[in-house]
């Protein structure tokens, strides 16, 4: 009896110590966070702690882009998760709001942001979502840095969104000059989604920018056929297809022009940068051309590094589309979470006013080149890459590197 008295005794003593000293594992709070997301660096308690905003869409029509651009700034996390801020080292944490592709969505996911006490933020995929999230980091006295949000709204009047990529005027010229360099295009068929400012303001540019006449049509959110807008670009003897529009529309509408034996050379802007479109293009005759930020091969050892992790990693090889092909957005994502760190660097604090002020002299060169701002916040960027579908071997090839005229 005594034994059995003893045993429940130890057992009560080990449950109440466990009880005492069960929240100091990974989900704690660090130097002053809220404990609401769980960090991504693995910070012990007492550990300072810098927490840096994901802005991004992991679901929705942008949510593999989203994915594969927040690919870039998870593996970096993992290549560096402390930096030293003032002489002091910090674990760096990511704190995820998922937009959702929707930008009636995106200033919630935004102020979500604000309350988790972040120094500053990263993204979107996706214009729309940025244009619409902006105004509250603006007002919250939060600077954001875009990634691939490639529209001129993004960063107007918006004294706190900065931004590593080209613009969509520049895009929408070099695709237009391309179109009429590589296939001599008198005629173009455009295509967009109704409402998306990203789409209409490419279908814009090149329309601006080309020497020719133009068929501009736009589906509704949502549409799943695309049979009738292919049909009607065969029926005006298009030379060229240009749809700049999200993964989820253009590997439908890839596999239709595949299906169709479509003979008409597709343009695509940075969104059709991706291994599900080549996936959906693979064995067909289709042609593809996108532009882009970077092109496999340009940094060997970011190149294979992320590859092993993708091969160990099997949550974000499934993020990555299934296999290791590189997204550009995904060398963005990487290049924007070393100008995060070098800006807390820079500012000496993890104070987010600190840091906004360090960003508009910050320089730094990256796996995508050099980066720089320019007085509006804006990348000072003057190149594109324009790849091809090789559909036998399911990969994309350098066709060119483009400058505007």
């Amino acid at each position: 009896m005594k034994k059995c008295f003893a045993m429940l005794l130890t057992l009560a003593m080990v449950l109440s110590l466990a009880a005492c000293g069960g929240s100091g594992g990974s989900g704690g709070s660090g130097s002053g966070g809220s404990g609401d997301a769980q960090p991504s660096g693995g910070a012990s308690g007492g550990d300072k702690v810098v927490r840096i905003g994901v802005f991004e869409p992991a679901t929705g029509d942008s949510g593999a882009g989203g994915k594969q651009e927040m690919l870039g700034m998870q593996y970096g996390n993992k290549e560096t998760p402390t930096v030293v801020i003032g002489g002091e080292t910090y674990n760096v944490e990511l704190v995820y709001a998922d937009n959702a592709s929707d930008a009636s969505k995106a200033p919630t996911a935004a102020s979500q942001l604000v309350s988790q006490d972040v120094s500053l933020v990263l993204g979107t995929y996706g214009s729309s979502s940025a244009i619409a999230g902006g105004p509250i980091f603006g007002e919250a006295g939060l600077a954001a840095i875009g990634v691939t949000c490639t529209n001129p709204g993004v960063t107007a009047g918006n004294d706190y969104y900065f931004r590593i990529c080209f613009l969509d005027p520049f895009q929408g010229t070099v695709l237009a000059n391309f179109a009429q360099e590589k296939f001599a295009a008198k005629k173009a068929y455009l295509l967009g989604e109704l409402g998306n400012d990203y789409d209409q303001g490419l279908l814009n540019y090149f329309e601006q920018a080309f020497d020719g006449d133009v068929v501009k049509k736009s589906f509704p959110t949502n549409t799943s056929d695309f049979s009738t807008y292919l049909n009607e670009a065969v029926a005006e003897n298009a030379d060229v297809i240009f749809c700049p529009v999200s993964i989820a529309y253009s590997t439908q509408i890839v596999k239709l022009a595949a299906s169709m034996g479509l003979s008409i050379p597709i343009l695509g802007s940075d969104t059709l940068d991706s291994n599900m479109v080549l996936e959906a293009a693979k064995g067909s005759d289709v042609q593809i051309y996108v532009s882009t930020f970077y092109q496999e091969g340009g940094a060997p050892d970011f190149d294979n590094g992320i590859k092993a992790w993708l091969a160990e990693d099997s949550t974000a090889m499934t993020n990555n589309g299934g296999n290791d092909t590189i997204a550009a957005v995904t060398a963005m994502g990487y290049d924007a979470y070393y100008v995060a760190l070098e800006a807390l660097k820079a500012a000496g604090s993890t104070d987010k006013g600190a840091v906004k002020a360090a960003l508009p002299s910050l320089t730094y060169t990256g796996v995508s080149g050099d980066i720089a701002f320019d007085e509006v916040g804006d990348a000072i960027r003057d190149t594109a890459y324009i790849k091809t579908a090789d559909n036998t071997a399911g990969a994309w090839t350098l066709e060119t590197v483009q400058t505007a005229k």
